[in-house]
C-alpha cells in the first residue's frame, strides 16, 4: 500500500489516487486547469470583512448560453478542488474521476462543471491548494492572519463559491454534489440558493451537525490545543515550531474514524521488525505505525490552525435556521440522498433521518448505498458503481 493509503480517511489529501486510476484508463481523463479566483473586501456571515481572498478552483465541460447546465462539486474536508481530470497526461486524477468526465455518470459533454477550494483549506502546503485562512499574511499588519482571521462558516463557503459562479456566468446549477463536507455544503447551498438548484446529491453526509457529532469534531481537534507548539495559534514566527505532533495525532484520530474494520484489517496484530509491545510500553504494532507515519507527512502539507477553523465551520452547518427541517423546507430541488451502510462519521440512520425529514417537508427524495470495506470512505472512493443510479437521477424530471 501507497503511504497515500495509510491515510485514507477524511484526511486522506490523495486517496483518489488508487480508486480512480483502477477505474478510469489515463487515456479517458481529461486534462484540466487550476485558476485562481479573487476577491477584494468580502463580508463574512458574521460581519467580518476579508480585505481581500483567493481561491483555487477548476472546471470542465462548457456553459451553455442560458448559463443553466452547470454542476457544482464541493469538496469533502480534506479534500480541495481536485475532483476531476488530471493536471497533466502523467498526474493522478481527481478523487471522482471515475464519475465525472466525457461520457461518464455526470457528462462533461454535457454539463459545466465546476470544482473549487474552500477557505481555511486545509491542504495550504501542498502546492497544488488556492486558499485564504490562518497562514495568509494580514495585510493590515504584514504577519500571518493566525487566529485573528475571523471565524468562517459553511454558509460562507457557499457565497464565495456563489461570486465565482457568478463569475464564469452560471446562473442555474443543475446539480450541486460533493461527499461529506462536500455534501454539507450542497445541503447548504439548497438552504441558501433554492431557485437556482435542480437536483442535490449529498454523499456520505447528514442533515445536521447534532450534539453527538459537535463533540466528535471537538475530538477531532483536541490534539492541536493541547500541544505546547499551538501556543493558542500563534506559532507562524520566525524560530516557532508548528504544532506538527497535535496536527498528526488529529489526522490520525480522523483517520481511524472514517474508516469501518475491514479497511484496517491488513495490518493484523503484525509488530514492526525490532519492537515488541509486550516487553515495552514505547513499542508499538504495525498498525499504530503506519498510520503515525502516515499522519505525520500528511501533516507537513497542512496547517493545525485551518483544521481548527474547518471543524468550526462544520460545527456552523446550517447555523442560520432554527431547524434542519426549517432549512430544507426551502428546497425546491429533487434529491438523491447517498450513504455507506458502514459509515462511522455520518451514520446510516443520519441518512435515513435526512430522507425522512426531505419528504416530510414535500421534496421528492430517494436513497441509494454506496458499498465497499471502506466505510465512511466508499463515498469518496467507491462511487463507480452508482453511476448508472446518477445518471438516471440527472434524467428525472
Amino acid at each position: 500500500m501507497r503511504l497515500r493509503w495509510l491515510l485514507a480517511g477524511l484526511m486522506a489529501a490523495a486517496l483518489w489516487t488508487a480508486s480512480a486510476e483502477a477505474q478510469a484508463p489515463a487515456s479517458a481523463t481529461q486534462v484540466v486547469e487550476k485558476r485562481s479566483f479573487e476577491l477584494a473586501g468580502h463580508t463574512l456571515r458574521n460581519g467580518a470583512t476579508l480585505p481581500t481572498l483567493r481561491i483555487g478552483y477548476q472546471t470542465a465541460g462548457t456553459l451553455n448560453a442560458a448559463g443553466d447546465n452547470a454542476v457544482l462539486v464541493a469538496h469533502f474536508f480534506s479534500g480541495n478542488s481536485h475532483a476531476f481530470g488530471r493536471y497533466a497526461a502523467d498526474q493522478p486524477p481527481g478523487y471522482w474521476d471515475a464519475i465525472i468526465g466525457p461520457g461518464r455518470a455526470i457528462d462533461t459533454d454535457r454539463y459545466f462543471i465546476v470544482s473549487s477550494d474552500t477557505l481555511v483549506n486545509l491542504n495550504v502546503r501542498d502546492g497544488r491548494t488556492v486558499t485564504t485562512g490562518p497562514v495568509s499574511m494580514n495585510p493590515a499588519t504584514g504577519r500571518h492572519w493566525g487566529t485573528d482571521f475571523p471565524v468562517v462558516s459553511m454558509r460562507d463557503f457557499i457565497e464565495v463559491q456563489k461570486k465565482l459562479l457568478d463569475s464564469l456566468g452560471v446562473r442555474r446549477l443543475a446539480l450541486v454534489t460533493g461527499p461529506s463536507m462536500g455534501a454539507l455544503q450542497a445541503i447548504e447551498w439548497a438552504a441558501a440558493y433554492p431557485e437556482m438548484i435542480d437536483r442535490v446529491m449529498p454523499v456520505i453526509g447528514a442533515g445536521e451537525i447534532d450534539p453527538w457529532m459537535l463533540n466528535w469534531l471537538d475530538i477531532w481537534e483536541a490534539p492541536i490545543r493541547l500541544d505546547p507548539n499551538w501556543r493558542g495559534g500563534d506559532y507562524y514566527a520566525q524560530g516557532r515550531e508548528p504544532p506538527l505532533a497535535g496536527l498528526a495525532a488529529a489526522l490520525k484520530i480522523v483517520t481511524v474514524h472514517a474508516q469501518d474494520r475491514p479497511a484496517l484489517a491488513r495490518f493484523g496484530r503484525a509488530i514492526p521488525e525490532g519492537q515488541d509491545p509486550a516487553r515495552r510500553l514505547a513499542d508499538r504494532f504495525e498498525a499504530e505505525r503506519a498510520i503515525d507515519e502516515a499522519a505525520m507527512a500528511r501533516a507537513r502539507l497542512s496547517d493545525a490552525n485551518h483544521f481548527l477553523y474547518l471543524t468550526r465551520a462544520n460545527q456552523l452547518f446550517l447555523n442560520e435556521y432554527p431547524s434542519t427541517e426549517a432549512a430544507l423546507a426551502r428546497s425546491q430541488a429533487r434529491w438523491l440522498v447517498v450513504a455507506s451502510p458502514t459509515d462511522r462519521v455520518f451514520l446510516m440512520e443520519a441518512n435515513r433521518e435526512l430522507l425522512a425529514t426531505l419528504q416530510r417537508v414535500g421534496r421528492p427524495a430517494e436513497l441509494a448505498e454506496v458499498a465497499g470495506p471502506l466505510g465512511h470512505l466508499n463515498g469518496v472512493v467507491g462511487m463507480a458503481p452508482l453511476a448508472e443510479r446518477i445518471r438516471a437521477f440527472l434524467a428525472a424530471n
